[in-house]
């Protein structure tokens, strides 16, 4: 009688899965409660190709795992819609737990996983939504187009320079006309600039477009118009902004943006050592800059006077424009995640409070 308990307690025993992922091929590992393993081996990257031989080898599985990764958003949504318990673990911090390890092997990898899934020592990822992916998507090609416009342009004015050809502040249309005033009658120089230019002209062709269809979702998103009546946010940085966030409500305390978007003070203390050190940087990098400009606007371009820009102001005075700049950074962060949580346009009472 006690052999068939046994058996049937083991019998009723979960699995855990870990998926390490690479473009081609896929290593599983399947592990029981007691973290042993039962099976591990590999299939295609696929996801009804995993979906299927999971659901074989681990008939009571209750959580699965795989790392962030550049395929992890297409197989996170994939094996969801197969009903697959998958969560996504970050990869620094499954990283060190895998460091652990003599070996490093996918295979080696995907047991990790498993067992780091089955003891719970880890904070899930939220993966986005494929619809936020494709905003972002815009935001990030926008946001190279840019870089290598500017780029383009830097590299103009330096072979003008060369020749002795020195050409005037001006962006856009301004900046071409300034060029072909000045082009030499040298074909070589002509061509190349030309050739330049050409590039250039459809790079912000590209960019007016993807511009018109962000403006178009500013106009018809309820979201998107409260946040842009916050000083210094325009559309680019209220679309950046609720892409990265996505969900107001995972956030209990409107103040915890400012750490979630890398701008508070990392800090090391142990004992007597307690030292602050410089902004974190964690999180997403582009809403992050776009954030610091907008702070620098109110700081200085914003004509009206704000409780926002008095109390930046204050900052300066007391530390410095740089590290008043991301303060106004991050109080605009919690202001503009308490606008989307209440649903309310900006007030100077808003900023106040």
């Amino acid at each position: 009688m006690a052999e068939q308990h046994l058996q049937e307690e083991i019998g009723a025993m979960g699995n855990y899965v870990g998926l390490d992922v690479s473009t081609k091929a896929t290593a599983v590992c399947v592990i029981d409660e007691a973290g042993n393993k039962v099976w591990e081996g590999s299939c295609v990257t696929d996801p009804e190709t995993i979906n299927t031989v999971v659901r074989r080898q681990a008939p009571d599985l209750i959580r699965a795992g795989l790392e962030t990764g550049p395929l992890c958003v297409w197989l996170w949504h994939a094996l969801n819609d197969y009903k697959l318990p998958i969560v996504c673990l970050h990869a620094r911090h499954a990283a060190a737990a895998l460091s652990l390890q003599a070996n490093k092997t996918d295979r080696n990898d995907a047991a990790g996983l498993a067992r780091l899934v089955r003891s719970g020592w880890y904070r899930p990822v939220v993966v986005k939504a494929l619809e936020t992916h494709k905003l972002r998507t815009m935001l990030a090609v926008r946001d190279q187009l840019v870089q290598t416009s500017t780029n383009l342009i830097n590299k103009i004015r330096g072979i003008l320079k060369t020749f002795g050809i020195v050409l005037g502040p001006g962006r856009g249309t301004v900046f071409e006309a300034n060029v072909r005033r000045r082009l030499p009658d040298d074909d070589i120089i002509r061509t190349v600039v030309e050739g330049l230019l050409q590039v250039w002209r459809t790079i912000q062709e590209q960019k007016r477009e993807i511009d018109r269809r962000l403006n178009r979702l500013t106009r018809n998103d309820r979201t998107c118009r409260v946040l842009t009546t916050a000083p210094g946010v325009g559309t680019i940085t209220a679309i950046s902004f609720m892409t990265t966030i996505e969900d107001p409500t995972r956030f209990v305390r409107s103040k915890d943006v400012g750490a979630f978007l890398g701008l508070t003070p990392r800090r090391y203390q142990s004992g007597d050592v307690d030292i602050g050190g410089r902004i974190s940087k964690c999180g997403d990098r582009m809403t992050r800059k776009l954030l610091f400009e907008a702070g620098h606007a109110i700081l200085s371009r914003s004509g009206d006077s704000t409780p926002l820009k008095a109390w930046g102001q204050r900052v300066a005075v007391r530390s410095g424009h740089w590290k008043a700049r991301v303060a106004v950074a991050r109080k605009l962060a919690v202001i503009l995640h308490r606008m989307w949580r209440d649903d309310v346009p900006f007030t100077p009472e808003l900023a106040a409070s």
